[in-house]
Protein backbone atom coordinates (compact mmCIF):
# COMPACT_ATOMS: atom_id res chain seq x y z
CA UNK A 1 0.00 0.00 0.00
CA UNK A 2 2.71 2.57 1.11
CA UNK A 3 4.19 1.96 -1.98
CA UNK A 4 1.32 2.32 -3.92
CA UNK A 5 1.12 5.59 -2.31
CA UNK A 6 4.44 6.35 -3.35
CA UNK A 7 3.95 5.78 -6.99
CA UNK A 8 1.07 8.08 -7.08
CA UNK A 9 3.16 11.13 -5.29
CA UNK A 10 5.79 10.39 -8.01
CA UNK A 11 2.75 11.03 -11.01
CA UNK A 12 1.53 13.48 -9.48
CA UNK A 13 4.75 15.14 -9.37
CA UNK A 14 5.80 14.16 -12.82
CA UNK A 15 2.12 15.62 -13.79
CA UNK A 16 3.12 18.84 -12.32
CA UNK A 17 6.45 18.92 -13.56
CA UNK A 18 5.14 18.54 -17.10
CA UNK A 19 2.31 21.35 -16.65
CA UNK A 20 5.24 23.73 -15.54
CA UNK A 21 7.09 23.06 -18.58
CA UNK A 22 3.86 23.76 -20.98
CA UNK A 23 3.03 27.32 -18.73
CA UNK A 24 6.69 28.09 -19.43
CA UNK A 25 7.70 28.86 -16.05
CA UNK A 26 10.66 31.01 -15.47
CA UNK A 27 10.24 31.55 -11.47
CA UNK A 28 9.68 29.81 -8.44
CA UNK A 29 8.83 30.97 -5.65
CA UNK A 30 8.47 29.39 -1.37
CA UNK A 31 4.91 30.46 -0.44
CA UNK A 32 4.14 31.09 3.36
CA UNK A 33 1.62 33.61 5.30
CA UNK A 34 2.09 36.22 7.37
CA UNK A 35 -1.18 37.36 9.70
CA UNK A 36 -3.59 35.57 6.97
CA UNK A 37 -1.82 36.83 4.06
CA UNK A 38 0.29 35.07 1.12
CA UNK A 39 3.36 36.08 0.63
CA UNK A 40 6.35 34.74 -1.76
CA UNK A 41 10.40 35.01 -1.92
CA UNK A 42 12.15 33.68 -4.67
CA UNK A 43 13.22 30.45 -4.44
CA UNK A 44 17.04 30.91 -5.38
CA UNK A 45 17.13 33.55 -2.27
CA UNK A 46 15.65 29.96 0.35
CA UNK A 47 18.58 28.03 1.18
CA UNK A 48 16.33 25.63 3.39
CA UNK A 49 12.95 25.44 5.20
CA UNK A 50 13.46 24.74 9.24
CA UNK A 51 11.70 24.26 12.30
CA UNK A 52 13.11 25.59 15.90
CA UNK A 53 12.39 26.56 19.31
CA UNK A 54 15.56 27.82 20.93
CA UNK A 55 17.21 30.96 20.43
CA UNK A 56 20.09 32.40 21.88
CA UNK A 57 18.82 35.77 23.56
CA UNK A 58 20.87 39.01 22.07
CA UNK A 59 21.20 42.16 24.55
CA UNK A 60 19.56 45.51 23.42
CA UNK A 61 18.79 44.45 20.03
CA UNK A 62 15.71 45.49 18.35
CA UNK A 63 11.96 43.38 19.30
CA UNK A 64 12.44 41.71 16.00
CA UNK A 65 15.26 40.26 16.30
CA UNK A 66 14.10 37.05 18.39
CA UNK A 67 18.31 35.75 18.83
CA UNK A 68 20.53 33.78 17.26
CA UNK A 69 20.65 30.16 16.08
CA UNK A 70 23.23 27.70 15.17
CA UNK A 71 22.75 26.41 11.90
CA UNK A 72 24.85 22.68 11.71
CA UNK A 73 27.65 25.14 13.27
CA UNK A 74 26.89 28.42 11.79
CA UNK A 75 25.03 31.26 13.73
CA UNK A 76 22.74 33.23 12.09
CA UNK A 77 20.40 35.84 13.23
CA UNK A 78 16.99 35.22 13.20
CA UNK A 79 14.29 37.81 12.21
CA UNK A 80 10.42 37.69 13.16
CA UNK A 81 8.82 39.32 10.15
CA UNK A 82 5.68 39.58 12.06
CA UNK A 83 7.50 41.99 14.38
CA UNK A 84 9.45 43.42 11.85
CA UNK A 85 6.66 44.53 9.36
CA UNK A 86 4.36 45.36 12.61
CA UNK A 87 1.85 42.64 12.17
CA UNK A 88 -0.23 40.59 14.67
CA UNK A 89 1.56 37.21 16.12
CA UNK A 90 -1.13 34.18 16.80
CA UNK A 91 -0.63 32.39 20.09
CA UNK A 92 0.78 28.97 19.63
CA UNK A 93 0.07 25.70 21.25
CA UNK A 94 4.42 25.17 21.05
CA UNK A 95 7.62 26.94 20.75
CA UNK A 96 8.54 25.65 17.86
CA UNK A 97 8.39 28.50 14.81
CA UNK A 98 8.49 28.39 11.27
CA UNK A 99 11.82 29.68 9.47
CA UNK A 100 12.80 30.05 6.19
CA UNK A 101 16.61 30.35 5.91
CA UNK A 102 17.67 33.11 3.63
CA UNK A 103 20.78 33.55 1.13
CA UNK A 104 21.42 36.84 0.58
CA UNK A 105 24.38 38.39 -1.08
CA UNK A 106 27.02 35.28 0.88
CA UNK A 107 25.18 35.89 4.26
CA UNK A 108 22.76 33.49 5.65
CA UNK A 109 19.74 35.07 7.99
CA UNK A 110 17.04 33.64 9.29
CA UNK A 111 13.29 34.68 9.01
CA UNK A 112 10.51 33.44 11.20
CA UNK A 113 6.98 33.27 9.76
CA UNK A 114 3.33 32.12 10.35
CA UNK A 115 3.39 28.85 7.88
CA UNK A 116 5.50 27.61 4.96
CA UNK A 117 2.92 26.15 2.28
CA UNK A 118 4.18 25.13 -1.03
CA UNK A 119 6.89 26.00 -3.95
CA UNK A 120 4.61 27.39 -7.04
CA UNK A 121 5.83 27.97 -10.33
CA UNK A 122 5.26 31.29 -12.54
CA UNK A 123 6.17 32.98 -15.19
CA UNK A 124 7.90 35.87 -15.05
CA UNK A 125 5.42 38.41 -17.40
CA UNK A 126 2.28 37.26 -14.91
CA UNK A 127 4.19 38.70 -11.98
CA UNK A 128 2.29 42.80 -11.60
CA UNK A 129 3.57 45.68 -10.17
CA UNK A 130 3.14 46.52 -6.52
CA UNK A 131 0.41 48.17 -5.10
CA UNK A 132 0.29 49.56 -1.72
CA UNK A 133 -3.66 48.18 -1.38
CA UNK A 134 -2.42 44.55 -1.36
CA UNK A 135 -0.33 44.31 1.79
CA UNK A 136 -0.30 45.41 5.37
CA UNK A 137 4.06 46.14 4.63
CA UNK A 138 5.85 49.32 3.01
CA UNK A 139 5.54 49.09 -0.86
CA UNK A 140 9.44 48.97 -0.68
CA UNK A 141 9.32 45.82 0.23
CA UNK A 142 7.56 44.12 -2.24
CA UNK A 143 8.72 43.01 -5.54
CA UNK A 144 5.20 42.16 -7.16
CA UNK A 145 2.07 40.52 -6.87
CA UNK A 146 0.91 37.68 -8.43
CA UNK A 147 -2.06 35.23 -8.84
CA UNK A 148 -1.97 31.34 -9.09
CA UNK A 149 -4.92 29.10 -9.22
CA UNK A 150 -7.38 31.88 -7.76
CA UNK A 151 -4.65 32.25 -4.97
CA UNK A 152 -3.22 35.92 -4.73
CA UNK A 153 0.42 36.19 -3.51
CA UNK A 154 2.69 38.68 -2.43
CA UNK A 155 6.30 37.98 -3.59
CA UNK A 156 8.60 40.09 -0.86
CA UNK A 157 11.79 41.51 -2.13
CA UNK A 158 14.09 40.05 0.83
CA UNK A 159 17.36 41.36 -0.99
CA UNK A 160 15.72 45.01 -0.16
CA UNK A 161 14.99 44.34 3.25
CA UNK A 162 18.74 43.24 4.20
CA UNK A 163 20.73 45.05 1.49
CA UNK A 164 21.26 48.67 2.81
CA UNK A 165 23.98 51.45 2.16
CA UNK A 166 27.07 51.08 3.94
CA UNK A 167 25.97 54.20 6.21
CA UNK A 168 22.68 52.25 7.44
CA UNK A 169 24.39 49.54 8.27
CA UNK A 170 27.39 51.17 10.38
CA UNK A 171 23.99 53.03 12.27
CA UNK A 172 21.78 49.35 12.45
CA UNK A 173 24.46 46.81 12.81
CA UNK A 174 24.06 44.05 15.74
CA UNK A 175 26.99 41.97 17.51
CA UNK A 176 25.71 38.79 17.62
CA UNK A 177 28.47 36.95 19.07
CA UNK A 178 32.57 37.07 19.52
CA UNK A 179 33.35 35.45 16.03
CA UNK A 180 31.86 39.22 14.31
CA UNK A 181 28.85 41.06 13.04
CA UNK A 182 25.69 40.53 11.55
CA UNK A 183 23.77 43.25 9.94
CA UNK A 184 20.08 43.30 10.95
CA UNK A 185 17.94 45.23 8.89
CA UNK A 186 16.39 48.02 10.75
CA UNK A 187 12.25 48.39 10.96
CA UNK A 188 10.39 50.54 8.76
CA UNK A 189 10.61 53.85 9.90
CA UNK A 190 8.31 55.87 12.24
CA UNK A 191 10.16 59.34 11.46
CA UNK A 192 8.76 61.80 8.94
CA UNK A 193 9.74 59.60 6.23
CA UNK A 194 7.61 56.62 7.65
CA UNK A 195 4.53 59.66 7.65
CA UNK A 196 5.51 60.65 4.28
CA UNK A 197 5.13 56.76 2.80
CA UNK A 198 2.13 56.36 4.50
CA UNK A 199 0.74 59.57 3.31
CA UNK A 200 1.69 58.17 -0.33
CA UNK A 201 0.10 54.77 0.41
CA UNK A 202 -3.42 56.61 1.55
CA UNK A 203 -2.99 58.69 -1.83
CA UNK A 204 -2.61 55.47 -3.66
CA UNK A 205 -5.39 53.59 -2.10
CA UNK A 206 -7.52 56.73 -2.82
CA UNK A 207 -6.49 56.24 -6.56
CA UNK A 208 -7.34 53.06 -6.26
CA UNK A 209 -10.81 53.82 -4.81
CA UNK A 210 -11.10 56.71 -7.85
CA UNK A 211 -10.14 53.60 -10.59
CA UNK A 212 -13.03 51.45 -8.85
CA UNK A 213 -15.87 54.36 -8.73
CA UNK A 214 -15.52 55.24 -12.12
CA UNK A 215 -15.48 51.59 -13.37
CA UNK A 216 -17.84 50.60 -11.39
CA UNK A 217 -20.45 53.64 -10.75
CA UNK A 218 -19.32 55.69 -13.29
CA UNK A 219 -18.67 58.32 -10.89
CA UNK A 220 -15.52 60.97 -11.50
CA UNK A 221 -13.85 62.27 -9.11
CA UNK A 222 -12.56 66.07 -9.24
CA UNK A 223 -12.85 69.02 -8.03
CA UNK A 224 -16.54 69.30 -7.63
CA UNK A 225 -16.30 66.02 -5.14
CA UNK A 226 -12.93 66.16 -3.77
CA UNK A 227 -13.59 66.93 -0.07
CA UNK A 228 -16.30 64.88 0.29
CA UNK A 229 -14.37 61.90 -1.11
CA UNK A 230 -11.34 62.84 1.21
CA UNK A 231 -14.13 63.06 4.37
CA UNK A 232 -15.54 59.68 3.03
CA UNK A 233 -12.13 57.98 2.03
CA UNK A 234 -11.16 58.69 6.09
CA UNK A 235 -14.42 56.92 7.64
CA UNK A 236 -13.98 54.18 5.42
CA UNK A 237 -10.23 53.24 5.68
CA UNK A 238 -10.86 53.29 9.66
CA UNK A 239 -10.28 49.96 10.83
CA UNK A 240 -9.27 48.66 7.35
CA UNK A 241 -6.02 47.87 5.66
CA UNK A 242 -4.32 45.93 2.49
CA UNK A 243 -7.31 44.25 0.54
CA UNK A 244 -10.24 45.33 2.59
CA UNK A 245 -9.67 49.15 0.92
CA UNK A 246 -10.60 47.85 -2.49
CA UNK A 247 -13.98 47.96 -4.56
CA UNK A 248 -14.30 44.70 -5.42
CA UNK A 249 -17.83 44.82 -6.87
CA UNK A 250 -20.71 47.36 -7.78
CA UNK A 251 -22.40 46.57 -4.26
CA UNK A 252 -18.85 47.79 -2.17
CA UNK A 253 -18.92 50.65 -4.62
CA UNK A 254 -22.52 51.39 -3.16
CA UNK A 255 -21.71 51.06 -0.30
CA UNK A 256 -18.63 53.35 -0.30
CA UNK A 257 -20.97 56.17 -1.63
CA UNK A 258 -24.26 55.51 0.68
CA UNK A 259 -23.75 58.97 2.13
CA UNK A 260 -23.06 60.85 -0.99
CA UNK A 261 -26.93 61.41 -2.16
CA UNK A 262 -28.66 64.36 -1.14
CA UNK A 263 -31.57 64.63 1.22
CA UNK A 264 -34.78 63.31 -0.66
CA UNK A 265 -33.26 62.02 -3.80
CA UNK A 266 -35.51 61.00 -6.21
CA UNK A 267 -38.33 61.82 -4.15
CA UNK A 268 -40.71 64.50 -2.93
CA UNK A 269 -39.42 66.94 -0.41
CA UNK A 270 -39.77 67.10 2.75
CA UNK A 271 -40.28 69.96 4.90
CA UNK A 272 -36.86 70.54 6.09
CA UNK A 273 -35.36 70.57 2.98
CA UNK A 274 -38.13 72.76 1.51
CA UNK A 275 -37.27 75.12 4.45
CA UNK A 276 -33.88 75.45 3.21
CA UNK A 277 -34.48 76.04 0.03
CA UNK A 278 -36.85 78.91 0.80
CA UNK A 279 -34.28 80.24 2.07
CA UNK A 280 -31.54 80.81 -0.35
CA UNK A 281 -34.01 82.13 -2.33
CA UNK A 282 -33.62 86.01 -3.40
CA UNK A 283 -35.61 88.56 -4.21
CA UNK A 284 -36.92 88.77 -8.31
CA UNK A 285 -37.87 91.53 -9.81
CA UNK A 286 -38.73 90.26 -13.08
CA UNK A 287 -41.96 89.01 -13.85
CA UNK A 288 -40.65 85.46 -15.45
CA UNK A 289 -38.61 83.32 -14.07
CA UNK A 290 -36.65 80.48 -16.07
CA UNK A 291 -35.28 77.30 -14.19
CA UNK A 292 -33.18 74.29 -15.88
CA UNK A 293 -33.79 71.06 -13.70
CA UNK A 294 -31.21 68.81 -14.95
CA UNK A 295 -31.44 64.97 -13.86
CA UNK A 296 -35.67 65.18 -13.29
CA UNK A 297 -35.98 61.17 -12.90
CA UNK A 298 -39.48 60.76 -12.21
CA UNK A 299 -40.47 64.36 -11.67
CA UNK A 300 -40.58 64.09 -7.35
CA UNK A 301 -37.96 66.68 -7.02
CA UNK A 302 -39.19 68.97 -10.23
CA UNK A 303 -42.48 69.25 -8.90
CA UNK A 304 -41.58 70.07 -5.20
CA UNK A 305 -39.22 72.56 -6.62
CA UNK A 306 -42.36 73.68 -8.34
CA UNK A 307 -44.62 74.13 -5.78
CA UNK A 308 -41.76 76.18 -3.82
CA UNK A 309 -41.13 78.77 -6.62
CA UNK A 310 -45.51 79.21 -6.97
CA UNK A 311 -45.48 80.05 -3.11
CA UNK A 312 -42.62 82.16 -3.20
CA UNK A 313 -43.28 83.77 -6.37
CA UNK A 314 -46.96 83.61 -6.78
CA UNK A 315 -47.21 86.54 -9.24
CA UNK A 316 -44.50 85.59 -11.67
CA UNK A 317 -44.52 83.65 -14.50
CA UNK A 318 -42.77 80.30 -13.86
CA UNK A 319 -41.31 78.04 -16.74
CA UNK A 320 -39.37 74.66 -15.98
CA UNK A 321 -37.41 73.12 -18.89
CA UNK A 322 -36.75 69.40 -17.02
CA UNK A 323 -34.36 67.01 -18.30
CA UNK A 324 -33.36 63.46 -18.03
CA UNK A 325 -31.90 60.70 -20.35
CA UNK A 326 -34.30 58.22 -18.97
CA UNK A 327 -36.81 58.27 -21.30
CA UNK A 328 -39.91 55.80 -19.64
CA UNK A 329 -38.92 58.64 -16.23
CA UNK A 330 -40.12 61.76 -18.45
CA UNK A 331 -42.60 60.63 -20.45
CA UNK A 332 -44.74 59.30 -17.26
CA UNK A 333 -43.57 62.75 -15.04
CA UNK A 334 -46.83 65.01 -16.39
CA UNK A 335 -49.69 63.00 -15.84
CA UNK A 336 -48.74 61.15 -12.27
CA UNK A 337 -51.28 60.30 -10.15
CA UNK A 338 -50.91 60.31 -6.41
CA UNK A 339 -52.77 59.59 -3.07
CA UNK A 340 -52.59 62.75 -1.04
CA UNK A 341 -51.07 61.35 2.24
CA UNK A 342 -47.40 60.56 0.26
CA UNK A 343 -47.52 64.57 -0.58
CA UNK A 344 -45.72 66.92 1.19
CA UNK A 345 -47.80 69.46 3.39
CA UNK A 346 -46.23 72.65 1.24
CA UNK A 347 -47.29 70.70 -2.14
CA UNK A 348 -50.86 69.91 -1.34
CA UNK A 349 -52.49 73.40 -1.89
CA UNK A 350 -51.65 73.04 -6.05
CA UNK A 351 -53.29 69.60 -5.69
CA UNK A 352 -56.44 68.66 -7.44
CA UNK A 353 -59.13 65.46 -6.75
CA UNK A 354 -59.48 63.16 -9.72
CA UNK A 355 -61.29 59.91 -10.34
CA UNK A 356 -57.85 57.56 -9.88
CA UNK A 357 -56.12 60.20 -7.51
CA UNK A 358 -54.90 63.37 -6.83
CA UNK A 359 -52.50 65.62 -9.49
CA UNK A 360 -51.20 68.90 -9.67
CA UNK A 361 -53.40 71.45 -10.62
CA UNK A 362 -53.15 72.87 -14.31
CA UNK A 363 -50.69 76.12 -13.22
CA UNK A 364 -48.13 73.58 -11.65
CA UNK A 365 -48.03 71.27 -14.53
CA UNK A 366 -48.06 73.89 -17.35
CA UNK A 367 -45.39 75.35 -15.76
CA UNK A 368 -42.80 72.74 -16.04
CA UNK A 369 -41.65 71.10 -19.39
CA UNK A 370 -40.67 67.17 -18.98
CA UNK A 371 -38.09 66.86 -21.92
CA UNK A 372 -35.80 63.57 -22.41
CA UNK A 373 -32.27 64.95 -23.36
CA UNK A 374 -28.70 63.99 -22.70
CA UNK A 375 -26.92 66.89 -21.00
CA UNK A 376 -23.79 65.99 -22.61
CA UNK A 377 -25.53 67.22 -25.85
CA UNK A 378 -25.88 70.86 -26.36
CA UNK A 379 -28.52 72.38 -25.11
CA UNK A 380 -30.42 75.24 -26.26
CA UNK A 381 -32.56 77.24 -23.58
CA UNK A 382 -32.89 81.14 -22.86
CA UNK A 383 -30.79 82.69 -19.81
CA UNK A 384 -32.23 80.83 -16.79
CA UNK A 385 -32.21 82.30 -13.13
CA UNK A 386 -31.99 79.09 -11.34
CA UNK A 387 -30.38 75.51 -12.24
CA UNK A 388 -31.45 73.13 -10.69
CA UNK A 389 -28.99 69.73 -10.76
CA UNK A 390 -28.64 67.45 -7.95
CA UNK A 391 -26.23 64.62 -7.50
CA UNK A 392 -25.73 64.88 -11.13
CA UNK A 393 -22.61 66.34 -12.24
CA UNK A 394 -20.00 63.92 -10.56
CA UNK A 395 -21.57 60.64 -12.88
CA UNK A 396 -20.07 62.69 -16.10
CA UNK A 397 -16.77 62.33 -16.74
CA UNK A 398 -14.37 65.17 -15.77
CA UNK A 399 -14.39 66.78 -19.20
CA UNK A 400 -18.06 66.91 -19.49
CA UNK A 401 -17.97 67.83 -15.92
CA UNK A 402 -15.96 71.24 -16.58
CA UNK A 403 -18.02 71.54 -19.60
CA UNK A 404 -21.39 71.87 -17.93
CA UNK A 405 -19.97 74.26 -15.63
CA UNK A 406 -19.09 76.38 -18.42
CA UNK A 407 -22.62 75.74 -19.71
CA UNK A 408 -24.21 76.62 -16.43
CA UNK A 409 -22.37 80.04 -16.49
CA UNK A 410 -23.29 80.46 -19.83
CA UNK A 411 -26.87 80.13 -19.34
CA UNK A 412 -27.29 81.59 -15.73
CA UNK A 413 -28.79 85.49 -15.59
CA UNK A 414 -26.42 87.14 -13.49
CA UNK A 415 -26.72 86.30 -9.77
CA UNK A 416 -28.46 83.66 -10.67
CA UNK A 417 -28.30 80.74 -8.95
CA UNK A 418 -27.46 76.55 -9.35
CA UNK A 419 -28.08 73.96 -6.47
CA UNK A 420 -25.55 71.14 -6.83
CA UNK A 421 -25.50 67.99 -4.84
CA UNK A 422 -25.47 68.17 -0.90
CA UNK A 423 -21.84 66.48 -1.46
CA UNK A 424 -20.91 68.74 -4.63
CA UNK A 425 -19.53 72.26 -4.95
CA UNK A 426 -18.64 74.73 -8.62
CA UNK A 427 -15.43 75.09 -9.14
CA UNK A 428 -14.01 77.19 -12.14
CA UNK A 429 -15.84 77.77 -15.06
CA UNK A 430 -16.76 81.68 -13.70
CA UNK A 431 -17.32 83.98 -10.57
CA UNK A 432 -19.14 81.09 -7.92
CA UNK A 433 -20.25 81.86 -4.58
CA UNK A 434 -21.51 79.49 -2.24
CA UNK A 435 -24.04 80.87 -0.09
CA UNK A 436 -25.26 77.51 1.45
CA UNK A 437 -23.68 74.34 2.16
CA UNK A 438 -25.69 71.80 4.17
CA UNK A 439 -28.09 70.49 3.45
CA UNK A 440 -28.80 72.53 0.40
CA UNK A 441 -25.35 73.34 -1.53
CA UNK A 442 -26.11 76.52 -3.81
CA UNK A 443 -24.08 78.95 -5.64
CA UNK A 444 -24.66 82.11 -6.79
CA UNK A 445 -23.28 82.87 -10.10
CA UNK A 446 -21.71 86.37 -10.86
CA UNK A 447 -20.78 89.76 -9.11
Amino acid sequence: MAAVIRDLEQVNADLQEQKERVENVDFKMVTFSLSGKDYGVDIMNVKEIAKADKFTYVPNAASYVRGVYNLRGDIIPIIDLRQFFHLPVDPKADNLENMLILHINDQVYGTIVDKIDKVVGITKESIQPPHPIFGDINIKYISGVVEKQGDLYIILDVVRIFTVSDEEKKSSRTSVSDSGDYYVPPPPSSSGEQVAEQRSAANSAIGFIQESLAALRRFTVTGVNDRWLQRRFSEWSNGRSGEDLQLRSASEADEFLRNFASPCSGEFWNESYAQAIRKILPEISSGNINVWNIGSGKGYETYSFACILRTRYPNAHIKIWANDNDIMAVSQAPNMIFDLEEVPEFCRPFMVRGSSGYTFNQVIRDSIVFEYHDITNENTLPEVDFILARDVISFLPAQEQSRIITDFSDKLKNRGIVIVGRNEELIGGGMWQAIANDPVSAFMYGA
